[in-house]
């Protein structure tokens, strides 16, 4: 995505923008250090380029930008759960609205904070109180951390993701490691050697990886590093291709290019008293 083609619709500092994109309102980063796009629609992070060096982040040439669904691409914020736990799958954090609370920069870079709360709309799918903010960290590398807090009076559970797509050079030639001896696919348990290569479709919960897992990309020539913290698990995921045809907002190719390393508590296993809060984040850095 270039983030520089969007149509400016509102100047908030000298390095951040609001812009367009079809039915959403964007802010546009731009600072010495990296460019950045992110949606108020999910708090999506859409784009994030360090300087010199290309995209991190994949983003499909066939994403719905209308607001009217998920986007495919990007970081989605998986919350308050992930997967088919409930109602809408990956919980309704990525298909809401969220409200910019503050941003802030220096010569080392932008942080932007969103928040969302519980409302009448959100009560009729998660009938809880709640406070959720993502704060993204622009620089070198883009930190993007999730700080669930329980405003009610009752103890709820809550797991999610920052289901983060990378844009690589060529999936056959990507190599994820450090990710542990075990990972869960279809609900069974199977041991890992710590990496896995791609000549098939991958969805795998990895629930003993280590803080930093690596993504050799060869295709492009460079290092990407994903650190977690907040997590039980790191989800790694490639379509293939008979899923890729199958999906609308994935050309058919599009597993070539991307893979999905995330942070995640797959099984609302995080329990907040009344009061209490979580932080799940994500790192990400290109070598």
């Amino acid at each position: 995505m270039d983030v520089n083609q969007l149509p400016t619709t509102a100047v908030l500092s000298d390095y951040v923008t609001v812009c367009e994109l079809d039915g959403i309102k964007v802010l546009r980063v731009i600072h010495p250090k990296a460019t950045a796009a992110i949606s108020l629609f999910g708090a999506h992070v859409l784009s994030f380029q360090p300087s010199g060096k290309k995209d991190v982040i994949w983003m499909s040439e066939k994403a719905d930008f209308s607001g009217n669904k998920a986007i495919r691409g990007g970081i989605p914020v998986c919350w308050p759960w992930f997967g088919k736990a409930a109602e809408p799958s990956h919980g309704f954090a990525r298909s809401s609205e969220w409200t910019l609370n503050e941003h802030r920069e220096n010569e080392n870079g932008v942080i932007i904070s969103l928040t969302l709360a519980d409302s009448p709309d959100t009560h009729d799918v998660w009938p809880h109180a709640f406070h959720a903010e993502i704060i993204m960290e622009v620089s070198d590398t883009l930190k993007v951390s999730l700080v669930s807090t329980n405003t009610g009076n009752t103890p709820i559970l809550v797991g999610g993701a920052l289901h983060t797509y990378l844009n690589i050079g060529d999936i056959s030639k990507t190599t994820v490691s450090q990710l542990g001896n075990e990972y869960i696919a279809a609900g069974v348990r199977h041991p890992s050697g710590g990496n896995t290569e791609f000549d098939q479709e991958v969805d795998r919960i990895y629930t003993h990886a280590e803080e930093t897992v690596v993504v050799e990309d060869l295709g492009y020539q460079r290092r990407l590093t994903v650190t977690n913290h907040g997590h039980n698990a790191v989800v790694v995921w490639n379509p293939w291709k008979d899923l890729s045809i199958s999906m609308g907002d994935m050309a058919d190719n599009s597993y070539e290019t991307m893979v999905c390393v995330e942070s995640a508590v797959h099984d609302r296993s995080v329990s907040l008293e009344a009061g209490d809060k979580h932080i799940l984040s994500t790192v990400i850095a290109c070598q």
